[in-house]
């Protein structure tokens, strides 16, 4: 996989109880496509304009459970940055809160929840 440049918007998920119920509301009132997503004992969501527009990319609709149980229900974006440790780092220094632990996402990603001054929370992710 090509690294990808730092501040790059990658993906938007969000983690809600009932991820079968807000995608199929989703579904319905956007007009996504719904894709189950094994997670072993219950699927999470992959969302997708028809057709498969590349413009509009995927979003993830998942169960707020398991890794995911401390997840706020909002709409999260996922943004590449060259050093997750070193973004953690000026976060906290510049009065923003790291939201639980660092996260392996395959072989070759790392990627951690922060909340910044406001109250706003992103994902942070690095490709290593």
């Amino acid at each position: 996989m090509e690294k990808k440049k730092a501040g790059t918007i990658l993906w938007h998920d969000i983690a809600v109880q009932d991820a079968g119920a807000v995608s199929d509301f989703y579904r319905q009132v956007v007009g996504w496509d719904k894709s189950g997503l094994s997670m072993g004992d219950y699927d999470d969501y992959v969302m997708q304009a028809k057709e498969g527009d590349a413009q509009t990319g995927t979003v993830g609709i998942c169960h707020a459970k398991g890794g995911n149980a401390y997840l706020p229900p909002q709409w999260l974006i996922y943004v590449a940055v060259d050093d997750l440790d070193k973004s953690l780092e000026q976060c906290t220094a510049l009065g923003g809160k790291v939201i639980g632990d660092k996260r392996k996402m395959g072989d070759d990603a790392v990627y951690c929840l922060i909340q910044d001054p406001a109250g706003a929370h992103l994902m942070l992710w690095e490709q290593r």
